[in-house]
C-alpha cells in the first residue's frame, strides 16, 4: 500500500519559517517526479511546486517563487519544501504528490499518488 504522509505543518507569523516534509512508503518514488499542492478554504487545489526523478529541474508557483524551495531525498523516499517568508494567503492544507514517470508537471491530474496532508496557518 503506497503512502505519502506529510509533516512539519502549524502556525507560524508572517515572515516566518516552515519545513514540509512527506515521506513515502509501499513504493519507490526515485524515478518519478513529485510535488506539492496547497488548499485554502473554499477554494480549488492549487500548483505550489514540483520536482524531476532526480532534482534537476523544479518549477515553482508565481506566488511562491523565491520563497518556497522543493528538493528530495531518493535515499531516503522523502520530499521537502522549505518555506520562508510566509505570507497570511499561504495558509492552507499542504499536499505532497507524486506522478508515474520522471518529469515535472504542475496539473494535479498528472498525480498518482496523494498524502493526506498538513494543516500550515500563518497568521498577520
Amino acid at each position: 500500500q503506497v503512502q505519502l504522509i506529510e509533516s512539519g505543518g502549524g502556525l507560524v507569523q508572517a515572515g516566518g519559517s516552515l519545513r514540509l516534509s512527506c515521506a513515502a512508503s509501499g513504493r519507490t518514488f526515485s524515478s518519478d517526479a513529485m510535488g506539492w499542492f496547497r488548499q485554502a478554504p473554499g477554494k480549488e487545489r492549487e500548483f505550489v511546486a514540483t520536482i524531476n526523478w532526480v532534482g534537476s529541474n523544479t518549477v515553482y508557483a508565481d506566488s511562491v517563487k523565491g520563497r518556497f524551495t522543493i528538493s528530495r531525498d531518493n535515499a531516503k523516499n522523502t520530499l521537502f519544501l522549505q518555506m520562508i517568508a510566509l505570507k497570511p494567503e499561504d495558509t492552507a492544507v499542504y499536499y505532497c504528490a507524486a506522478r508515474m514517470g520522471p518529469g515535472v508537471a504542475v496539473a494535479t491530474k498528472e498525480y498518482t499518488y496523494w498524502g493526506q496532508g498538513t494543516q500550515v496557518t500563518v497568521s498577520s
